[in-house]
């Protein structure tokens, strides 16, 4: 497996450890991740709130900065907090959709 998407994969698997504190289900499932880029180490990570005005936004990115930038292999991240396009249910993955009995 090629060295990038092997650090993509272990993002990934660290995303899946970061939860909203209002919902039982990790950001990534959530679908609040919008795209992950590596290059020589150095990661970019667009991301989102279930909404703009989320209480626990602070929360969410230190965890997230704090997993991502404890990867070996990360030498910096940026995370970049955006609101488009806005976050919706059908964001969720289908797995979590059955979950909360969405489907």
């Amino acid at each position: 497996m090629n060295e990038f998407l092997e650090l993509e994969e272990k993002i990934v698997e660290v995303l899946k450890t970061v939860y909203d504190p209002e919902m039982p289900v990790n950001i990534y499932d959530l679908g609040l991740i919008y795209r992950i880029e590596t290059n020589d180490g150095n990661v970019e990570i667009d991301m989102t709130l279930t909404t703009p005005s989320c209480p626990m936004a602070d929360f969410i990115i230190e965890d997230v900065r704090m997993k991502v930038e404890g990867i070996a292999g990360v030498k910096k991240l940026t995370l970049n907090l955006v609101f488009e396009p806005e976050w919706t249910h059908n964001s969720l993955s289908d797995e979590v959709k059955l979950e909360l009995g969405l489907l």
